[in-house]
């Protein structure tokens, strides 16, 4: 018989909201001195202490470093990219204004998520770096062709400039998009230009695409 006078338990393999919490925390510290000093120089202990836990409770939610790489970039890296993905997917849109869209929202998510632009760049387009592979088989299979085939549609239209390799113009986004806000440090005391925001680059980057890949007269 159940004792109605005691709280009823938590549904079996429902993880509690506590440990949950516990852990989205231990990945946020995780992500924040990956971006900052590079996966390879952060070990599990040097997470265990900025999180103020044991090495054994990191352990305990994540095994070892493998694990909790994969759990980066399932749960943290592929979800982000959903938006994209949903953006070049977009049949109501024309091939040009999908573009247009796909880089909108990702100067929206890299400014929502600033730890994204440094990681990508030491751990993707750094030789060696560690969620390169993870990355190419995740995302890169799924984001990159969908972007070169948009753009070569757009072409076909005539909405684009025929000049253009579809596929240079995914290389040229990458250097419109990530470069800038992960060396936003840089050029902004070499230029003077601490009042200029994610916004300001966004709307900057717009107009050099509508010009550069307006269709030829």
């Amino acid at each position: 018989m159940i004792d109605a006078r005691k709280s009823p338990g938590r549904s079996p393999g429902r993880p509690a909201k506590s440990r949950v919490d516990q852990r989205e925390r231990l990945l946020d510290v995780a992500i924040a001195l990956f971006g900052k000093q590079g996966i390879a120089a952060t070990p599990l202990s040097a997470i265990a202490r900025r999180a103020r836990v044991t090495p054994a409770m990191l352990h305990y939610y994540f095994g070892n470093r493998e694990r909790l790489l994969d759990a980066l970039v399932d749960e943290r890296i592929v979800p982000l990219m959903a938006t994209l993905q949903g953006d070049l997917d977009a049949a109501a849109l024309a091939p040009r204004e999908r573009i247009l869209a796909f880089v909108r929202d990702l100067f929206a998510l890299l400014a929502a998520n600033p730890w994204l632009p440094t990681l990508w760049l030491r751990e993707v387009l750094s030789e060696g770096g560690l969620l390169r592979e993870r990355l190419l088989a995740h995302i890169g299979a799924r984001i990159a062709p969908r972007l070169s085939g948009t753009i070569a549609a757009a072409q076909a239209e005539g909405a684009l400039n025929p000049a253009l390799d579809p596929r240079l113009v995914v290389v040229s986004l990458i250097g419109l998009t990530l470069f800038p806000l992960a060396a936003r440090p840089l050029w902004t005391r070499l230029l003077d230009a601490g009042d200029i925001g994610p916004d300001d680059l966004a709307r900057h980057t717009l107009t050099l695409l509508e010009h550069g890949l307006g269709a030829s007269r």
